[in-house]
């Protein structure tokens, strides 16, 4: 009766491990060594009830028998110690590793901040500093203008007024890309729209997009962040898709932005382009940096190009 009983312990024990182990086995990315080690736990565990059947059915114990399950309960009680020593040594690995994705995008927020900083600086530099001399010598060359009686004079004079008219415009331009008012005045639905309606002029390619965010206002580290992808994925359209059509689906609910991002464009496929060609990777950083994730849908070669972002608790 207390072989038995022995016996009963050592299986419960050994299934505990085998239990044990196989709940890491979605830990370890199943491993194949993992997954032989605990389908090993459970054979022994199978391999000890075959002896409590045996031995109920023979009623043969002798002291050799007894020794050997007191040994099998010793084994079965370390290998379950074991075990479960091992799973906090998971959950500490896991735990080490959130704090290492955490400290990631903390650094990688913080290199944004910085580069839009900096990108608000060189536009501020660039609007009060240039501009206003700019300005001044187009206001110069006006007054010269009146002053100038050569035909020939004249006419050079006026291209150099045409030249810098240009040159304030493209200013502007360039101001305003590196550090658009609109984001941050107005959000990011305006600031979209603002984009995407200077790309419609001149170019054959439909854009559509639908938002139910209207003045809806986010932190602005993710809205700059979303602008700046969204921006290089109509960019990237443009230069490489040949699509004639873009649809932008900005929805927010339950605290949970998701955008939807699709072309109808020639595609790629992820084996025979390379990602860091489009940005895609610097893209995953931007996201991963607000706590997001984005997916392309890259394997429908001439069948357009997609990307889901998801952002949540925002």
């Amino acid at each position: 009766m207390i072989y038995i009983i022995l016996l009963s312990i050592s299986i419960v024990l050994q299934c505990i491990a085998a239990f044990f182990a196989f709940s890491l086995i979605k830990r370890t990315k199943f491993n194949a060594s993992w997954i032989l080690i605990s389908i090993a736990f459970l054979l022994m565990a199978l391999r000890n009830m075959f002896d409590l059947t045996y031995t109920i059915a023979v009623e043969i114990i002798d002291q050799q028998s007894t020794t050997s399950i007191i040994l099998s309960i010793g084994i079965s009680l370390l290998l379950c110690i074991g075990v479960f020593f091992i799973r906090k040594i998971f959950d500490l690995q896991r735990r080490i590793d959130n704090i290492r994705k955490e400290n990631e995008s903390e650094v990688f927020a913080a290199i944004i901040r910085t580069e839009e900083n900096e990108r608000q600086r060189f536009a501020k530099e660039l609007h009060d500093g240039l501009g206003p001399v700019l300005s001044s010598i187009k206001m110069i060359l006006s007054a010269l203008n009146q002053s100038v009686e050569n035909t020939e004079n004249k006419e050079i004079i006026q291209k150099t007024n045409f030249v810098i008219d240009e040159a304030i415009i493209t200013l502007k331009e360039i101001s305003n890309k590196l550090s658009p008012h609109i984001l941050t005045n107005f959000g990011l639905e305006k600031a979209l729209r603002n984009f995407v309606d200077t790309l419609r002029y001149g170019k054959s390619l439909d854009i559509d997009l639908q938002s139910n965010i209207a003045n809806k206002r986010f932190d602005h580290s993710v809205e700059t962040v979303l602008y700046r992808v969204l921006c290089e994925l109509i960019s990237n359209t443009i230069r490489h898709a040949q699509a004639q059509r873009i649809d932008i689906n900005i929805h927010y609910e339950n605290n949970q932005l998701t955008i939807n991002y699709a072309d109808d464009g020639i595609g790629f496929q992820v084996d025979t382009f390379h990602y860091t060609s489009m940005g895609i990777s610097n893209m995953q950083s931007r996201i991963k940096s607000i706590h997001g994730t984005i997916d392309f849908e890259t394997h429908h070669k001439h069948k357009g190009f997609r990307t889901h972002i998801a952002i949540e608790n925002i």
